[in-house]
């Protein structure tokens, strides 16, 4: 992104001098997080990627829903519910453990600083607030807590704006939300959200978004989740409606729909003067009609 610069000249006593006045200097040094995003690329999951729930030890599932793939490499257990998506049977499924092993590389991967440098901070509780984020990576190096918290991640307009959210850098350190609304703005999409926690993710009545790399378990209890969680322990969702990456409609490149219009408006004006030649050429043959009767 241009920054303005002002240009000013100065005479005096026959010398001049340049002045370069920054525009917006204070406001461009704040937003180191801000411009270290757009640098920032999404961890690769690999097969991980299509799974919506994937638990290393354990996965339980009641009375929940699930719109995509499910699995763990020892066990799978389903009290009612319903999963549109594959249950990849345990243990030792190939498909299952190729996942997982993903996970754990993407799990290293985003931990190490030299990859994901903090480019912001996050408190450790929040109460009964509204909080706005802007693409970056945002970090605490303990437990970071929210309670009836509306937090909007803003994407600025770009599609493919990324969130690498990491708790617990070191080595310690649990996400807790109770009533927690994640609320993508501006073109975000909430599978460009990654929460890296060092220790257990726990959701109650929460309307989360984004892919959990947990280093412990997960739990989620009624709420809603679209997204993916990946855990190293068990992952337990009891009345919770999960909505997995690979079920979501990609958004729609807006200069591709440009590009279709533009297309559109040059057949239609091909159209008009493929029409005017006709009717052109039936001008002509009628001219030459009414000669030859005369």
């Amino acid at each position: 992104m241009k920054y303005p610069i002002m240009i000013r000249t100065i005479t005096h006593n026959g010398r001049t001098a340049r002045l370069a006045v920054i525009v917006l200097l204070t406001a461009l040094l704040s937003a180191v997080p801000f411009h270290a995003a757009f640098a920032q690329t999404a961890p690769a999951l690999g097969g991980s990627a299509s799974f919506a729930v994937l638990g290393g030890t354990a996965v339980s599932l009641t009375d929940a829903t699930v719109i995509g793939n499910v699995g763990s490499p020892v066990a799978v257990t389903l009290v009612r519910g319903l999963v549109v998506g594959t249950v990849y049977p345990a243990p030792n499924d190939p498909i299952v453990i190729a996942a997982y092993n993903d996970f754990l590389n993407v799990y290293g991967a985003v931990a190490d600083m030299g990859l994901y440098p903090c480019t912001g901070s996050l408190l450790t509780a929040y109460t009964d607030t509204a909080l706005t984020l802007t693409p970056g990576v945002y970090c605490n190096d303990a437990a970071v807590t929210f309670t009836r918290t509306v937090l909007t991640l803003d994407a600025l307009g770009d599609p493919n704006a990324v969130w690498i959210f990491k708790i617990g850098t070191l080595g310690t350190g649990a996400l807790t939300g109770t009533g927690l609304s994640v609320v993508m703005a501006n073109g975000g999409q909430p599978c460009n959200a990654y929460w890296w926690t060092a220790e257990a993710s726990t959701m109650t009545t929460s309307s989360f978004k984004g892919n959990i790399l947990a280093g412990a378990a997960a739990t989620f209890t009624g709420g809603s989740m679209i997204g993916g969680t990946m855990t190293k322990a068990g992952l337990t969702m009891t009345g919770t409606d999960v909505f997995g990456c690979s079920s979501l409609v990609p958004p729609k490149d807006r200069c591709e729909d440009r590009d279709k219009d533009h297309d559109k408006d040059k057949d239609h004006g091909k159209d008009k003067d493929h029409g005017k030649d006709k009717d052109h050429d039936k001008d002509m043959d009628h001219d030459k009609d009414g000669r030859d009767k005369r």
